[in-house]
């Protein structure tokens, strides 16, 4: 592939579903130019429930699909996906930036001194090495505690963002951990369509994600490569692989909470992956 080639080409953001939407506003921000295709794997999610060889072979065929129809760069727009594939996949498509998400332990750790931090996370990104990891890293400057989700991913991919159902579900989950806590970390990406019912929860707590770090990264590996786009106004296209009725519906429903990312609405079909994936939405970035 040509530099030129490569500079034309798109980023491919994956993740699980609709979770990963929730990265879109800042990497939009910063990279106003760029072509993004967004694809949610809607229907193997969720993922934090499987094994990481299931992740791993069901996140290879999307990126290869991406990559084959053009992507210039995949961003891993979910945490677990990241956990589990991310240094299998820069191994095997070591010419394109494969960037994942870093759980904002740093900023969290940082935020007071030696603070008590909780991990909100999949099951599957708890037992992985790279969470442990980061934290073992951090381990003079806080306290953390992580925290298995179960449900949380599953209640976002109904479309059920709020609501005392929500909130029971997330208090649960919470409050047994809450006593002392100076901060939470959402470590999936469909956690932060839960913002403010966790929030509300938590009443107080500081709350951080990884979005612009990962927006900041993406920017930073594409200027790298020499393959940012210079000029021109990017544009966001949705694709997923759920042929549910409603879901598309779903998707731009979260995406009209997000400031700023307000999508055009077309309906069209590609063939990639040997699967159906919909495109759900096509936006030029025109206001």
């Amino acid at each position: 592939m040509t530099n030129k080639r490569k500079k034309s080409g798109f980023v491919a953001v994956i993740d699980s579903g609709v979770g990963g939407l929730s990265v879109v506003p800042a990497l939009r921000a910063a990279l106003p130019r760029e072509d993004l295709v967004y694809f949610g794997d809607a229907a193997n999610a969720p993922y934090g429930e499987k094994t990481v060889d299931e992740v791993k072979k069901i996140v290879d065929g999307i990126v290869g699909s991406m990559i084959e129809d053009g992507a210039k760069a995949v961003v891993l727009a979910c945490n677990t996906a990241t956990s589990a594939a991310a240094s299998f996949l820069r191994e095997k498509y070591k010419d394109v930036p494969i960037i994942g998400m870093e759980p904002a332990l740093k900023p969290a750790a940082e935020a007071k001194e030696h603070p008590r931090v909780l991990v909100m996370a999949t099951p599957l990104t708890i037992r992985e090495d790279k969470l442990h990891s980061l934290a073992e890293k951090l381990e003079g400057e806080a306290d953390f505690v992580l925290i298995p989700c179960h449900g949380l991913v599953e209640s976002v991919e109904r479309g059920e963002v709020k609501g005392d159902k929500v909130k029971k579900l997330i208090s649960d989950i919470l409050s047994p951990y809450l006593d002392g806590a100076d901060s939470i970390v959402l470590g999936c990406t469909h956690y932060a369509h839960l913002r403010g019912v966790i929030e509300e929860v938590a009443d107080g707590v500081a709350i951080f994600d990884g979005a612009k770090g990962t927006a900041r990264e993406t920017k930073r590996r594409l200027a790298e490569a020499k393959i940012a786009k210079r000029c021109g106004k990017g544009s966001l296209t949705l694709k997923n692989s759920s042929l549910e009725p409603g879901y598309a519906e779903l998707c731009f429903r979260l995406l009209e909470r997000l400031k700023g990312t307000e999508p055009k609405r077309s309906a069209r079909t590609d063939r990639i992956c040997r699967r159906r994936f919909c495109t759900t939405a096509r936006s030029t970035g025109k206001r």
